[in-house]
Parts: structure tokens; sequence; C-alpha cells
């Protein structure tokens, strides 16, 4: 356990208790929302410090006391026991963590391989990602849908965040942060007049969500364009030019929106997940392993690269990357997916106390 890191964070969380009892910092609610998840995150290790510490005063107390009474020596017993657990709490808290886990997301979801059932496929992915967040308390928004024909999603960008500060520091980052990768499909096709099964795959690319104050845009290096929208949004389809294009001229990112009625709404939009993308653009930059990382979420959406199966046939959900398996499908479209989120939490946790900067996404 480093004692220079504690005394660090434990200086922050104070400085940080000291900025949110001020009225002023509330004045400006996402300076406040930022400084109270990062408050949120250091209150765990606040806690488990002080917890530690105490234990250690009364542990002291206990042996001096049963020097003249035996009495106290079981109670001595029993505090000398708990000190390495705590010891131990503390330090798996110590460990640096995701600096993202407080943060919302924008998840896309996009059709792969597999005609309209990978549509179809990725509308099913859609509705679990939006129960799941509705089993925890999460707001979903879509920002961003491309229908099929058959009712499925060929592409959709869904906004998901907390209600208020993550209790924490975990927020929806810290549980979506792995289901970036290809997701593939066993079962009987809709489209299948003779009942064979067939294999099919939807990509899932999760970002944590940026604020303006994380991703710095001029203006000059923008080019937007603006069409007639294509698809569903009220009277002003095909009738104005209210979808938006925007281009990221050093980097090439390109976003389209055209859900909203107003061209003024859907460059809003757009300017959101343009700051989500540019974020993990500037992260990948900064640290070579979070590159690694993020290649590894959608390279192709090829069944090949796939990170988890789900075939319906056997009601069975397996990750591939931890060697998860579980015959509860239906139950994990449902939304219960916290079993194998649990385990890819868990797997990564090992990961870092091994001294891994994370649990490999491939």
């Amino acid at each position: 356990m480093s004692n220079e890191r504690l005394k660090s964070l434990l200086a922050e969380y104070d400085d940080l208790e000291k900025r949110l009892a001020d009225p002023a910092i509330h004045a400006d609610q996402n300076t406040a929302r930022r400084v109270g998840r990062r408050f949120a995150e250091l209150s765990p290790i606040h806690k488990a410090s002080g917890e530690l510490e105490q234990a250690r005063e009364d542990l002291e107390a206990a042996r001096e006391l049963a020097a003249e009474d035996a009495t106290f020596a079981a109670e001595a017993e029993e505090l000398s026991t708990r000190l390495p657990e705590l010891e131990e709490r503390l330090a798996e808290l110590l460990i640096p963590r995701d600096p993202n886990d407080a943060k919302d997301v924008i998840l896309e979801i996009k059709a792969g391989e597999g005609g309209e059932e990978s549509a179809l496929f990725a509308g099913d992915l859609l509705r679990m990602y939006q129960r799941y967040a509705e089993r925890h308390g999460w707001i979903t928004e879509v920002i961003e849908a491309q229908g099929s024909d058959m009712g499925g999603v060929k592409d959709v960008s869904v906004a998901i965040k907390t209600k208020g500060v993550p209790e924490g520091g975990n927020g929806v980052w810290s549980r979506l942060k792995w289901e970036g990768g290809v997701h593939r499909v066993q079962r009987v096709p809709v489209t299948e007049s003779q009942g064979r099964i067939h294999t099919s795959a939807a990509g899932v690319l999760v970002l944590p969500e940026a604020e303006e104050v994380d991703v710095q845009i001029d203006p000059n290096d923008l080019r937007i364009d603006v069409f007639r929208s294509s698809g569903p949004g009220g009277q002003s389809v095909n009738t104005t030019d209210s979808a938006v294009r925007i281009t990221h001229l050093p980097t090439g990112v390109v976003v389209s929106c055209q859900n909203e009625k107003s061209q003024l709404q859907n460059r809003e939009q757009a300017m959101r997940i343009l700051r989500a993308r540019l974020l993990a653009v500037a992260q990948e930059a900064a640290n070579a392993e979070a590159s690694d990382a993020r290649k590894s979420q959608v390279r192709t959406v090829d069944r090949s690269e796939r990170i988890r199966t789900y075939n319906f046939p056997q009601n069975r959900i397996t990750d591939h990357r931890i060697g998860y398996t579980a015959y509860n499908l239906d139950l994990v479209l449902a939304g219960d997916a916290d079993g194998v989120l649990d385990a890819l939490t868990e797997a990564d946790r090992a990961a870092r106390l091994a001294g891994d900067t994370e649990l490999s996404r491939k």
C-alpha cells in the first residue's frame, strides 16, 4: 500500500468536500457534477482508510487493557484478525482505476453480416441495454437510429446516463465498457422457412460521453453539411434540410444525425457523438494500451472476431474473453445481464491486482 498515494487522495477528498460545501460551485452544474463524481470516487477510499485507522487504534487500546485484564484478550485477537482484511480492502481501492468509470456513455450498435437477421439482432441488443439501464435506474436516449424494413436496427446511437452522481463513482461506463466488440447470434431467423439455424453478428461500440471541458473543438476544424432526412421524424422529413453531417477535418471523424425535426437539434446531437469519439481518439493518442483496447472493440463486424455468442436453441450466452457461459439467455435479453457483467468486472479486478492495467478486451 502506498502511503504517499493514500495521503494525496485523502487530501484531494478534503479539498473536494470543501468545494462542494461552497454554494458558488452549484452555479455551474457541469463543474458541480464533475467535482461530485470525483468526490464519490474517493469516498470509499476515505471510508476504508478511516475504518482501518480506527481498527488500529482499537487494537492498541485492547492490547493495553488485556495486559491488565485478560477478558480483553479475545477482543484484541478479533481486531488483530480483522486488520489484514481492512488493509487488503484499502489496497484494492488504491489500485489506479479507469478514469472514465464515473462517466455516462454513448453506445452504438451496427448490424453486420447476416442481412435482415443481423438488423433484427441489433434491435434485440438495443432493447437488452435499454432494459438493463431501466433495472439500474439509468436514463436512455436514442440519439440517432436507422431502422430496417422488418423492424430491426441497421445503426443506432443511444446515450445512457445515471441520475445524479453515481454512488462510489461507478457510472455507466464502469458497467458497460466491456460490451464493445462483435456480438454473434445463432438462431433460426424469422426469414428462414426451413428451420435452419443461421449465424450472424452485430457490432457494439461503447464510448464515454465527453463533456465540453473534456474536448476542445475548434469550429474552424468542422465541415457541416445539411441535407433532407430520409426516415421517420415528423412533418419536416423530406421537406426541409434538417439532417446534419459534421466532419472533423483533422481526424476525419464523420457524424450524421437526422432523428430530430430541427437542424439545430440534430447539430447538438451530432456534436455529442463527435465529442465522445474525439475523446476516445485523444485517449488513444495519449495511451498506447488504451489504443489497443479500443481497436479490439470493433475492427470489422465479422463473426470470426466475436467477443460473445448468443445461442438461442440452447438458451446459452458465452463470453469468449473470460470463458463465461450461462444458460439464461432469455433473462439476459430481458435486461438481467449482471451475471456476465459481474464476471467481467471480477476478471478486471483480478487483472489489476496482478499488475495489469486492465482486463484485455480482446
